[in-house]
């Protein structure tokens, strides 16, 4: 929440098209987040005692009701945070996939743990829900990022109480309203508008049995400072410094524009965007000539415009932050391929920053090694794969990497070596929910979806039981 967004008792929304308040909302008293909190207690009582099948039928008939409120959620996404309404669509699709694939594995995953027949005995281990969970939200996926905890903690039988990023508060109502048009029992979903200090000292009250925060690494520490002292569950997603290997196999083409499109969709602003390249010195100047034309054909401008391919950057002060950044790589000796000029849009000061490629880079430069969110990569040569592995695993994050490469075994020999939550071969920038979402180092821990989120979003309850003898 950025200082001058939050006035007192209110939080004025900033839309990165114009930098004017597109939206204000109300912070919660103290009485509001008492009485969602008690709410919350009470609902779950009831709610993990309904079978699994009630739950489901409430996350397909929110999906109806969440899909039905496109045509409105679309512009409002360019508006909130400057996403081209083009590609809006997009994450409407990506929240129904994650919610419905929740959904569908939810049984299995939380079916009883039944241990092979011993005389006289029954055992069996079932998964509980914990209780109340808190979800703590990010503005960048504002709708993926929520579901991907919203989904299974309430398919596990928990209640959630949801805090949002102040940047796209709206995204937390159009949610909540959608599963309540569902028949979500009141109290299972509530969205609270409070600031930084008010969700310390939620985590701190004992009805509180979870939290789950997405968002920056300084952001994650103070959800760590919160819960000090308290036996809960604390999961971080935290971002990254998104490595790409392409060796000299690769299919250039697909590569270059699968990296640029990594790189630089949603203005760069990605957890698990593409910000280092590492190219084989055989097909390095070729890979940079294609990125180069990919990335010139951006048109950066209004996203509420149907042929802006990039928008703005969430904020000016973000967009600043960026330049800074940049700047200071060049100060240090990189190049970049990309002329700024081209991009009329991007000002000094203003939100909307041109994406760019840099070269001459190393690894003693920011820029490839503190998370830059925004529309830049740069771009490193290298002569083996384990110069290029070297380099990859030489980072503080680690969530996802890629390696491009014609040779499956090569890629599959390769992926294990990496020090990350995800290895893509031959893509990237993109979340499967069958799969864990997962980093280590800075980049958090824990993980959400796939069968092993309702793991963490659960505990374990052995039953020991002696048959009468």
């Amino acid at each position: 929440m950025n200082q001058n967004q939050l006035d007192q008792d209110r939080i004025d929304i900033i839309s990165p098209i114009d930098g004017q308040v597109f939206a204000s909302r109300k912070l919660a008293d103290g009485a509001e987040i008492e009485q969602a909190l008690a709410a919350a207690q009470k609902a779950q009582k009831h709610w993990q005692s309904t079978n699994i099948a009630d739950r489901k039928a409430i996350i397909d008939t929110m999906l109806t009701h969440f899909r039905a409120q496109e045509a409105e959620l679309v512009p409002e996404l360019a508006r909130m945070m400057g996403r081209p309404v083009r590609f809006g669509g997009g994450e409407i699709n990506g929240y129904c996939e994650r919610a419905s694939h929740m959904a569908e594995c939810a049984e299995t995953a939380l079916a009883d743990i039944v241990l092979p027949e011993k005389a006289g005995f029954d055992r069996h281990i079932s998964r509980r829900p914990l209780g109340v969970v808190l979800v703590i939200a990010a503005w960048n996926y504002p709708y993926l990022i929520a579901v991907n905890s919203i989904a299974p903690a309430l398919l596990a039988g928990n209640a959630v109480i949801l805090k949002h990023a102040a940047q796209t508060l709206p995204a937390a109502t159009r949610m909540v309203r959608a599963f309540q048009q569902a028949g979500l029992p009141e109290g299972l979903l509530t969205h609270l508008v409070v600031s930084h200090a008010q969700t310390a000292d939620i985590i701190a009250d004992n009805r509180i049995a979870h939290v789950n925060f997405t968002g920056s690494v300084a952001g994650g520490r103070a959800i760590q400072a919160a819960a000090r002292g308290r036996f809960i569950g604390v999961g971080l997603e935290l971002g990254g410094k998104d490595p790409a290997y392409v060796r000299a196999d690769a299919d250039l083409p697909a590569t270059a524009a699968a990296l640029v499109d990594g790189s630089f969709f949603n203005s760069g602003q990605s957890c698990c965007g593409i910000e280092r390249i590492y190219a084989d010195a055989r097909i390095y100047d070729a890979l940079l000539d294609l990125m180069r034309a990919e990335t010139e054909a951006y048109i950066l401008g209004d996203p509420l415009n149907a042929d802006t391919t990039l928008g703005p950057m969430v904020s000016a002060d973000a967009a600043n932050g960026l330049r800074a950044q940049i700047k200071a790589a060049q100060a240090m000796g990189a190049s970049g391929l990309i002329d700024r000029k081209g991009f009329a849009a991007d000002q000094d000061g203003n939100a909307y920053c041109a994406p760019q490629i840099l070269v001459n880079v190393s690894h003693d430069m920011a820029i490839m090694r503190e998370e830059s969110f925004g529309p830049v990569v740069g771009v490193m040569k290298t002569d083996s794969d384990e110069a290029a592995l070297a380099l990859v695993n030489d980072s503080a994050f680690g969530l996802t990497a890629s390696i491009w490469t014609s040779d499956m075994e090569v890629g599959r020999r390769l992926a294990p070596q990496i020090e990350t939550g995800t290895v893509f071969v031959n893509r990237c920038d993109y979340l499967d929910p069958g799969l864990a979402w997962t980093g280590i180092g800075d980049s958090g821990r824990g993980a959400t979806l796939s069968q092993i989120g309702f793991e963490q979003l659960t505990r374990p309850m052995s039953f020991h039981i002696k048959h009468n003898v």
